[in-house]
């Protein structure tokens, strides 16, 4: 469920977050008109980085991306809506304002309809948009958000009540991951990780599980 690997995240740095546009070629000699951008040579680039960016994800990853996507195709045409898109989006850990939904479906998307101005995301479409803003995370923010998946058991502290891991957790995770853990499994699970020897996992612990501490 957990080990000490953590979970999958990239091991070579985060891709760029952003597409950064190819340079254009010299400029032109002294009386003549300004070139046009090669806007070929861009395209081109922004191909390759988008492929780099996929295969740079985890297995994990790109399959948490794929089902993603499927959840939300409601009618499975492998094309979903401005709406799909937003829920999708938040479902991977993204939830991103209506303007940036909106601009990612003008620049990624096609014409439901050769006539028509509403426009869906093909699924080939959102792999690339979601490649590039989870190369761009924070793996630190990936660790935390995983956290607070597991996290369900509170305990009081001096700084007050704070969420930690328990075997219930566990079991919570693995009932719904639809995995069959042994109890024993369990307890040793939270046994290996256990540094304080209170039969829970903090934060802090959870933190240095997967950063391989």
């Amino acid at each position: 469920m957990f080990s000490s690997a953590g979970p999958a995240r990239n091991q070579s740095g985060p891709a760029s977050s952003k597409f950064t546009p190819a340079r254009s070629g010299p400029g032109p000699a002294l009386g003549q008109g300004n070139t046009r951008p090669n806007t070929r040579h861009q395209s081109q680039q922004e191909q390759n980085q988008q492929a780099q960016q996929l295969i740079e994800l985890s297995d994990e990853q790109r399959e948490e991306i794929r089902e993603a996507f499927e959840l939300f195709d409601l009618d499975k045409d492998k094309k979903i809506d401005v709406h799909e898109l937003k829920v999708a989006m938040k479902a991977l850990g993204f939830d991103e304002s209506k303007q940036e939904v909106l601009r990612i479906l003008a620049k990624y998307g096609t014409p439901a309809a050769p006539s028509s101005s509403r426009k869906l995301i093909t699924y080939e479409a959102f792999a690339q948009v979601m490649a590039e803003k989870i190369s761009a995370r924070d793996p630190l923010e990936e660790i935390l958000r995983a956290f607070s998946l597991f996290a369900g058991t509170a305990v009081q502290t001096n700084n007050g009540e704070e969420l930690r891991i328990g075997v219930e957790d566990l079991r919570r995770i693995a009932r719904e991951l639809g995995e069959n853990l042994e109890e024993e499994e369990m307890q040793a699970m939270i046994r290996e990780f256990d540094l304080d020897n209170d039969n829970l996992i903090s934060k802090d612990e959870f933190i240095a599980i997967c950063r391989g501490e």
